[in-house]
């Protein structure tokens, strides 16, 4: 990716009552998604059932409730129970939108009790991962199915076109809780959860919070985000290193990924995914690739350099295969914790969707529709196909 100049950001510690991601919800676009999909009025019965709360611990209630809500509404549509509007039942976006109607009702909320700073920030943490799935990842026990772990990204990019939907978030509401039968015939389980396209909350620790009480317990783990245009790829590297392109809050970040125990953090990790299983395979109409290109610093040296077959000995990372984006980190982050919680046979690895586009003549976001046949098509499509990836990676 090209490292852009990150415009002003809105900032709520500054006393601004919302950040850059909640100031898009005005929009246009962002709006007519949330009618059509029947979520416009999430934000206002939230407003409402806050003001309702007495004490802080009221409002915990109120939060983790509306959030678990929301997530369960959105996985319920994507799944085709309970669809209201006209907007196709696939679509990510309205989960995120009103998502941000929530954190922005509850960063300008002043109830009748005290509340500070560090007690609004618990509310919008607690707020944060039980809209995103992320606090209620149940498998089943006992033998005989296996477990499959798979995270995907909210929509990026949104001030090139903030009607962006984003294939990952999407596979992941159409996925949660779904039981598929694997190549090999096995019976599988299927628990998601969507992340942030924010720097600081990876830094915070977002992921290996929500993924260190589950690897252990699971069979195969994807992290899956948009990728390229036209294809799939398995990632086969991942590297310790954040690229600077502005995340959803117009922030960067060029730095080696920030981690707990920096001492021993290792510049590379290696998917565990069978790659060449799943590229052999006929898993959908996009062509799927086993990618090792990374870019690195050759020990010794202080000059970047593409290799096209991996990482050297010794060297520092600059670009994993997925990039040096949020998508490489969450492909670091998920396999560097399963290395280090010694699950090193555990298949875990990153897989990347082709772009999900909007159909011809409808590209143009000053002129364009919030969606197109085409559109869908090219979402289901990608959906379908991250499916069947999962199935013949679990049989493995």
């Amino acid at each position: 990716m090209v490292v852009a100049t990150p415009p002003a950001s809105a900032d709520a510690d500054a006393g601004c009552s919302r950040t850059a991601e909640e100031a898009r919800l005005d929009r246009a676009a962002p709006q007519e998604i949330l009618r059509r999909a029947g979520f416009d009025s999430v934000a206002p019965e939230f407003a409402r059932a806050l003001v309702g709360a007495e004490s802080y611990q009221e409002a915990e209630r109120t939060v983790v409730r509306h959030g678990e809500r929301l997530w369960r509404d959105a996985v319920d549509r994507a799944q085709g129970h309970r669809v209201r509007g006209d907007l196709s039942k696939d679509d990510d976006r309205p989960l995120y939108w009103a998502r941000l109607g929530l954190t922005r009702e509850l960063r300008s909320w002043h109830p009748e009790f005290a509340l500070s700073d560090e007690g609004r920030a618990r509310l919008l943490d607690r707020l944060e991962r039980s809209s995103r799935g992320q606090d209620s990842i149940r498998f089943p026990v006992g033998k005989g199915v296996k477990r499959i772990l798979m995270t995907g990204f909210d929509p990026f990019t949104l001030d090139r076109d903030v009607r962006i939907s984003n294939p990952s978030g999407a596979t992941a509401l159409a996925l949660d809780g779904t039981w598929i039968r694997t190549a090999d015939g096995s019976l599988a389980r299927i628990e998601t959860a969507v992340f942030p396209v924010r720097w600081q909350d990876f830094a915070e620790g977002t992921v290996e919070r929500t993924l260190r009480d589950q690897l252990p317990k699971a069979d195969l783990v994807t992290t899956v985000s948009q990728g390229r245009i036209g294809r799939f790829d398995i990632e086969r590297f991942n590297g310790a290193w954040r690229g600077g392109f502005p995340d959803n809050e117009n922030l960067s970040r060029t730095e080696t990924v920030p981690v707990t125990d920096p001492a021993t953090q290792p510049q590379w990790t290696t998917t565990t995914l069978p790659y060449a299983s799943i590229v052999a395979a006929s898993t959908g109409r996009f062509p799927v690739y086993d990618n090792t290109a990374v870019t690195e610093i050759p020990a010794g040296s202080s000059t970047p350099v593409s290799r096209p077959g991996g990482p050297t000995p010794g060297s520092t990372a600059r670009s994993g295969g997925g990039g040096d984006y949020l998508s490489n980190e969450i492909a670091y982050r998920a396999t560097l914790l399963r290395d280090r919680l010694g699950l090193r046979e555990l298949p875990g690895g990153h897989v990347h969707t082709p772009v999900l586009q909007f159909g011809a003549g409808n590209t143009d976001p000053a002129t364009g529709t919030v969606t197109d046949p085409e559109f869908v098509r090219n979402r289901l499509d990608i959906i379908a196909q991250v499916r069947t990836i999962i199935a013949v990676a679990a049989s493995r």
